[in-house]
């Protein structure tokens, strides 16, 4: 068996995850990289010694060949110069921040950012005396305006986390590099299958490997990949933190990557259809998913993106508390928890996002839906009728209904 990540005959992403980052040869035969554990790594001798500082792993810290081989994977999927791990995706976020920024620099984020890495910038990069400002993630030309000359990174997701705005990434990125800004992008939602960063501008990318690449919920773990101009500052600033990945989550990312390919293409699947069926039902207000023809972000995706991931929102209209609560309740398939990426289905009930720029209004709950690899047929009746069952809660009187015990009747303004 070959090592195929250099081998230029070799371009179907399918067959590239079924052999990048494995090497048999190197590990007695075995068809997977083994779990390497251990943290001091002995040289025989000087010569050995002096080749690990230069090349190769010296120090457990630094790394491992099991967290090397998928690095390397990861890396050539993204299309970048050198991937790290981290212990978890905020880690992954945070450091790449850090790699761009010292004190006295700006950072510009996207109104729709991941709330934990908009509450790092506001509570922590701030404390290290490092500017952080938002613009609106769909208006290329705020992003202009806000430039000033201290700005020296650009943070991006698309699409934005909960309500799913897919930004113009290329243009965003031609904007940031004018001022010589670096443009770092969470790419979790389409992973590297479906979106490839660093043909759009991107500099360094991220992946929360715990959802997708891992698959089964069973793992935490974070990677960032970086451009050969970035690569210097990101793999130094993970080393002065001393982070990484712990070598069974390793193994499991590894190991679910084989079949990335296989998941997405069943998350896409389920989630549109899906999607597109709780469209009609009276009790949703607006599905937000940026493959639906209809959606404000359909054409940049169709032209930047190579699929869909089964992550989406739906807006519901007016609904009391104790609605939510039937409608919960009655959900057979779907579980209610955080994170998403695995091969199970979850719906979460969220708080309307903070924004800062972008001015959002929602006649009612916003619930995030993470459709996983069950029967379609199955999930749409399931969430079908969970959201009949709370709709018939308040026609039958089991519920109160009136409009000061009404949830998620918000309107966000800038």
């Amino acid at each position: 068996m070959k090592d195929l990540s250099d081998d230029k005959n070799v371009r179907d992403t399918e067959t590239l995850l079924c052999h990048l980052g494995r090497a048999p040869a190197e590990h007695a035969g075995m068809v997977n990289v083994p779990i390497y554990r251990g943290s001091t790594i002995i040289s025989e001798t000087l010569e050995e010694w002096d080749d690990r500082n230069k090349d190769n792993p010296s120090y457990g810290r630094f790394g491992s060949p099991l967290s090397r081989a998928l690095e390397a994977a990861v890396c050539k999927l993204e299309g970048g110069f050198r991937s790290i791990l981290f212990p978890s995706g905020q880690s992954a976020c945070t450091r790449s921040l850090l790699a761009c920024l010292k004190a006295g620099d700006a950072v510009l984020i996207s109104d729709g950012v991941y709330a934990p890495v908009r509450a790092f910038a506001d509570n922590v990069l701030s404390r290290l005396q490092i500017e952080a400002r938002y613009f609106c993630p769909t208006k290329p030309s705020e992003l202009a305006a806000k430039i000033s000359a201290n700005t020296r990174a650009i943070y991006l997701e698309s699409p934005s986390s909960m309500t799913f705005e897919v930004q113009d990434v290329p243009a965003l990125s031609a904007i940031a590099h004018r001022s010589d800004a670096l443009v770092i992008m969470d790419n979790t939602w389409a992973t590297p299958l479906y979106f490839r960063p660093f043909e759009h501008g991107v500099d360094i990318s991220i992946q929360a490997a715990t959802k997708y690449i891992v698959g089964h919920s069973d793992a935490l773990l974070g990677i960032a990949t970086a451009n050969e101009a970035a690569w210097s500052a990101l793999k130094s600033t993970a080393h002065h933190f001393g982070e990484i990945g712990g070598p069974d989550d390793i193994y499991l990312a590894l190991r679910g990557l084989r079949t990335l390919a296989l998941r997405m293409k069943r998350h896409w699947e389920n989630g549109l259809i899906l999607a597109q069926s709780l469209k009609a039902h009276p009790a949703v207000d607006r599905v937000l998913h940026p493959a639906l023809p209809n959606d404000p972000g359909h054409g940049i995706w169709k032209r930047d993106f190579l699929g869909a991931s089964g992550l989406f929102g739906i807006v519901l209209k007016p609904m009391s508390r104790p609605q939510l609560s039937v409608l919960f309740s009655s959900l057979r398939i779907f579980g209610i928890g955080l994170s998403w990426g695995g091969y199970e289905s979850l719906a979460l009930l969220v708080e309307p996002p903070k924004r800062m720029e972008t001015s959002l209004a929602f006649p009612g709950p916003l619930i995030r839906i993470h459709a996983g690899m069950e029967s379609p047929s199955e999930l749409i009746a399931d969430m079908h009728n969970a959201l009949n069952a709370a709709r018939e809660a308040a026609v039958d009187g089991i519920v109160p209904r009136e409009e000061s015990e009404l949830v998620g009747q918000c309107q966000i303004v800038s």
